[in-house]
């Protein structure tokens, strides 16, 4: 979902929307970890890993961290790709959305 970080920019005709709101699985969020799934001294190592190895790598990882699936946001524009890591999680898309209208660092 896309929202703007600023509710008042909605009716602006030539405003886009800056948020974009979205729900993760514990595996979806801990694939976006870096410091959990990239070692410093491999780029991608599970790109080289059999779907059996990646998958148990991934548990293990979701297992360590204590992830959670939930609700996540972070700032990008349409077309874009995100300004930093996703935000989160959230228990519900309107929490998620609450936090990025009061947290998003726009100008």
């Amino acid at each position: 979902m896309q929202a703007y970080s600023n509710p008042k920019r909605e009716s602006d005709p030539h405003a886009l929307p800056d948020v974009e709101v979205f729900e993760l699985t514990a595996e979806e969020a801990v694939q976006q970890d870096e410091d959990l799934m990239w070692d410093a001294g491999k780029k991608f190592p599970l790109m080289h890993m059999n779907s059996r190895d990646r998958d148990k790598a991934i548990a293990w990882a979701v297992e360590e961290s204590g992830t959670t699936g939930g609700w996540y946001w972070w700032s990008c524009t349409p077309g874009c790709l995100p300004d930093g890591p996703a935000i989160g999680p959230f228990r519900t898309r309107a929490e998620a959305l609450a936090d990025a209208q009061e947290n998003a660092d726009v100008e």
